[in-house]
């Protein structure tokens, strides 16, 4: 019997990225094409979708090729991407969302922050749609988006037709099918996948947008994770490189293949599982977190059923900026630059000369609240904004390499206040997975453990969130029973670091005075 391959496409922030991977999970090729991104003014950020399905193209054509792989013997495609929102016209063209009218820019990018006014009034409204999603309303999701479309471009909301998360809309360029993943809805369009009516529509008519259904093309149902929603259509399978026997299955936001791609090998143990965080980390960090049962609760969105794994809920927190953060810090420095692989590996280099010779307790004073971005999770607080304690006149590349290693403490002890949160709330979290970009940053992997107290798990596999995805693909080809076996079948397991105990009270030390850090924000801004 001919052996059977997957495909996997992960679309991010900046690059489409594809890969091809066998039943056992290993990935035999992969290949990456960047995605444009248009910024007309500050927080406006959009994409042309167009130009994203060009790049998924190519770089599903090249990672064949570089497999060896037949086209013929890709029997299943899905697709992961950012919470971006896609707004088509009635015919399916292309409509603007950008304050330039220019119909190519027809994405707004997950980090667009234009609706925070209306994600606001959502949180105000009080609804119950916000039980499941920390109680606070994040402009990252779809619905103070689509209301500050209907606001402030009308034309495109009275031409609108149809109306995607981006991954639905990759699946629906793939396959011409309008299913929408369960996935995408929970979590960012508040479907509520455990009501027998999953759709509050008196929640939309209380934020202005009754009219939704009329522009949208949703769907009563969301189709479950790994769905087979359909074949490639002939014009698809041609622009892909793939034929039409290749299966569709409905797919995942980003940071959700990735939970699949680390969490995977927990598939099907409901009670051990809770006690394993999934770390998604490059430019903004998820931390996602499974249990048989809800565990709902202020700051960290959710639950979501469903949304990963199948009769398992999901609590999904996370930090909006921290690769980004640390880039950041990088420009803003007199003795930085480019924020490049090379000047992060030279700085990384510097601060363990630093550490050596100086001690551990290098820029002991210099604190970062790293809210640069708002603070998703655990104080859901879009408003939030960072604070740097302890500068001083220096302005050499050591107090830059300082700065930049407190960040990353920063950023570690962010991540252990959402664990804290997590904790106090049900789960019982003890070791993390960490996949991303930030997997390359020597001083956050070891930061994670050591500031936290937890065991970190680093993947084997080479792409955890292409891995992730490639287990949904499997499902929907029919490779594998169900989405739990496909991820028992293919997860691939990881390297363990413990964490350093000696290190815990100068953590301790440091988050106490991370948590006052807050509390002074907090205050300065009720200052009148």
């Amino acid at each position: 019997m001919t052996k059977q391959f997957v495909c996997a496409v992960d679309v991010g922030t900046g690059s489409a990225r594809a890969g091809i991977l066998d039943t056992n999970g290993i990935l035999l090729g992969r290949a990456e094409h960047p995605i444009a991104m248009h910024q007309p003014k500050a927080d406006h950020a959009e994409h042309d979708s167009e130009d994203i399905w060009s790049a998924v193209c190519g770089s599903v054509r090249a990672a064949r090729q570089k497999a060896g792989v037949a086209a013929e013997d890709i029997v299943g495609i899905s697709f992961d991407a950012t919470c971006s929102l896609v707004v088509r016209d009635r015919q399916g063209g292309q409509l603007s969302v950008s304050t330039t009218g220019d119909r190519r820019w027809d994405t707004i990018v997950w980090l667009d922050h234009r609706a925070i006014a209306e994600a606001d009034e959502c949180t105000a409204s009080g609804h119950g749609v916000l039980d499941y999603i920390g109680g606070v309303m994040s402009p990252e999701m779809a619905t103070p988006k689509l209301m500050w479309l209907k606001r402030h471009l009308s034309q495109t909301w009275n031409e609108a037709g149809y109306l995607f998360d981006l991954a639905d809309f990759l699946t629906w360029k793939a396959s011409g099918s309008l299913a929408r993943s369960q996935c995408t809805l929970t979590a960012k369009w508040t479907y509520l996948a455990h009501e027998q009516a999953s759709w509050r529509r008196d929640f939309f008519e209380l934020v202005g947008l009754a009219d939704l259904f009329e522009h949208s093309n949703l769907p009563e149902k969301a189709s479950p994770v790994g769905a087979d929603i359909g074949q490639l259509s002939p014009e698809a399978a041609a622009e892909l490189g793939l034929t039409e026997k290749c299966r569709v299955g409905a797919g995942v936001i980003d940071a959700y293949a990735g939970a699949l791609g680390v969490l995977g090998g927990f598939a099907g143990d409901d009670q051990d599982i809770s006690r394993h965080l999934a770390l998604i980390a490059g430019t903004s960090s998820c931390v996602m977190a499974m249990s048989p049962d809800p565990q709902p609760f202020a700051g960290v969105w959710g639950p979501y059923y469903g949304a990963a794994l199948p009769k398992l809920w999901l609590s999904e927190g996370g930090q909006s900026a921290t690769g980004a953060l640390l880039d950041h810090i990088i420009r803003w420095h007199g003795a930085g630059g480019e924020p490049n692989a090379a000047m992060h590996a030279r700085i990384a280099t510097r601060v363990a000369e630093l550490r050596a010779s100086e001690g551990e307790n290098l820029a002991g004073r210099l604190h970062v609240l790293p809210d640069f971005h708002g603070n998703r999770s655990p104080l859901a607080d879009p408003h939030a904004v960072g604070v740097v304690s302890g500068l001083t006149l220096d302005s050499s590349f050591d107090s830059l390499c300082k700065l930049y290693w407190r960040t990353a403490v920063g950023i570690a002890l962010g991540v252990r206040h959402v664990l804290e949160a997590l904790n106090e709330n049900g789960y019982l979290i003890d070791t993390l997975h960490v996949t991303g970009g930030h997997t390359k940053n020597p001083l956050l992997m070891e930061l994670y453990a050591d500031a936290t107290g937890c065991t970190v798990i680093e993947p084997l596999a080479d792409e955890a969130v292409l891995l992730g995805t490639g287990m949904v693909a499997a499902t929907a080809a029919g490779l594998f029973p169900d989405l739990n076996a496909a991820c028992l079948a293919m997860q691939q397991g990881g390297k363990t670091r413990a964490p350093n105990r000696a290190s815990g009270a100068r953590f301790d030390r440091d988050y106490r005075i991370f948590l006052e850090m807050h509390r002074q924000r907090q205050a300065l801004d009720a200052i009148k």
